[in-house]
This record gives structure tokens, sequence and C-alpha cells, in this order.
């Protein structure tokens, strides 16, 4: 039995187990389904007529098809591809179809590929997308945030499952979403890493960029202990490599 697919991707292409394919024709979903029985904005019903050219359900991943004991957290994993007549993975409607389900979407959005002249090349790219919560102390309310990988050749994309179970198998998937890497530990703490070495990158090049235009030895002096504390701060982050040291 074929797989359904969303253009030229489905669970077979993406490395799944056969078992979680969703079969042909059965994963097709009406791209009204998620919006008319529930409050939207005119701007986002207008992103899902005009940014979507298809929706369609790749794969359920549940135990008795993965091999995977049921997570405490995750009983079940959906993949679903999004046809798109957009150039970006379109986040806003990530967030709203992921919102609707207690169970975890990973998005497989699909794109034509171009040239660099922005011509057609008659394939297809794939960037994956993932709405997950953000760490928030005990009662706090829990933020959501989107995120999206980086746009790859849809022939070379692939998600793997790893792990003893669902919980485990999410986080993988999540990391591989996030942060292109197959390992799912502590997925959260390699998030805010990565976001803080971004900060501090964009200050050393802002405190290079002072310490160089310094007028005198006191502005150079003060600019430098600065840049210093950043770079020191990158060394113990492990992130310095390619930074020019003044």
């Amino acid at each position: 039995m074929s797989a359904q697919g969303c253009g030229s991707v489905s669970a077979i292409s993406l490395g799944l187990p056969p078992a979680t394919a969703v079969p042909e024709g059965r994963g097709e979903l009406p791209r009204q389904i998620f919006y008319a029985k529930r409050p939207v904005s005119a701007r986002l019903r207008q992103r899902f007529a005009n940014d979507l050219a298809a929706v369609d359900m790749l794969a359920l991943l549940r135990p008795a098809n993965t091999g995977l004991a049921e997570g405490q957290a995750t009983k079940e994993i959906l993949v679903m591809g999004l046809k798109l007549t957009c150039q970006d993975p379109p986040l806003e409607i990530v967030d709203h179809i992921a919102a609707m389900r207690s169970s975890g979407i990973i998005f497989v959005c699909v794109r034509p590929a171009l040239d660099k002249e922005g011509g057609p090349t008659g394939g297809e790219e794939c960037a994956l997308a993932v709405r997950r919560p953000l760490p928030a102390k005990p009662g706090h309310e829990r933020i959501y945030r989107d995120f999206a990988s980086p746009w790859r050749p849809a022939g070379k994309t692939r998600l793997t499952l790893a792990g003893d179970d669902l919980d485990q198998a999410w986080e993988g998937l999540n990391a591989q979403v996030i942060l292109d890497s197959s390992d799912g530990s502590d997925v959260d703490g390699r998030i805010a890493r990565r976001a803080q070495v971004a900060d501090l990158v964009a200050q050393e090049a802002k405190l290079a960029k002072d310490h160089a235009r310094a007028k005198d030895a006191t502005q150079r002096n003060q600019a430098y202990a600065k840049l210093h504390k950043v770079r020191t701060q990158l060394k113990e982050l492990g992130a310095l490599d390619g930074l020019d040291e003044a």
C-alpha cells in the first residue's frame, strides 16, 4: 500500500517506519477543518487560504507501530505535511494547528526549490517546524514558541526516532528541528545556551567596533574591558572560535 504524500515527501521518504505511514488517500485534510469550528482572525484565515496548497497527515507514531513504549506525557506523535505557496515556514499556521491537539506534531513544510535566479528547478525543499513550550516556573502559565529548521532538499530530509519511549522520541524529534541534532538530551538547556551565545556574539561584534572606534586610551580601555568579559563568557560556553581577538 502506498503512503500518503505531501508533494514528493512521505513517511517513507522521511525514513520513518513503514507501519507509521498513513495510507495514500487517507491523509488529505481540508484546510477548513482547522478554522471552521473555532474563532480565528481574518488574517489567519487568509493565511490558510493563501499560504497552503495542501495539508496532509503523513504519519502517526504510536507504541503499537514504533516499538517504543508510551511516554508519560507523549501518547502519540503526528507528522503533518504542509505544501506551501509561500516561501517561509508559516509559523502562525503551525502554532494554530499544534495548539488544537494535545499530541505532539512535527510539521514538514514543502515548497518548490528555486535556483539562484529565483527560477524553479523542478525539485522541492523541506523545512521542519514544531511548537514547543518554553520552561516555566511552577504555577506560571506555559508559553509556547514555534521553531523551524533551515530549508533542505526534500530528498535529503529525514526524521530519526531515538529513545526507549515516545517522550524521548519527541525530544529527539524536537532536537532535530531546532538544533539539527538527533540527541534529545536537555533540549531546553541547549536552546537557552544557543540563544545566550547568539546574544553574546551580537554584543561582541558591537563592542569590537566600539573598541576600534575609541578616540582615546580611556575609551579604548573601557571598551576592551567589556569586550574581554564577553569573550570570556563565550570561551566558557565553547563558542569563541571564529572571533577575532582585538
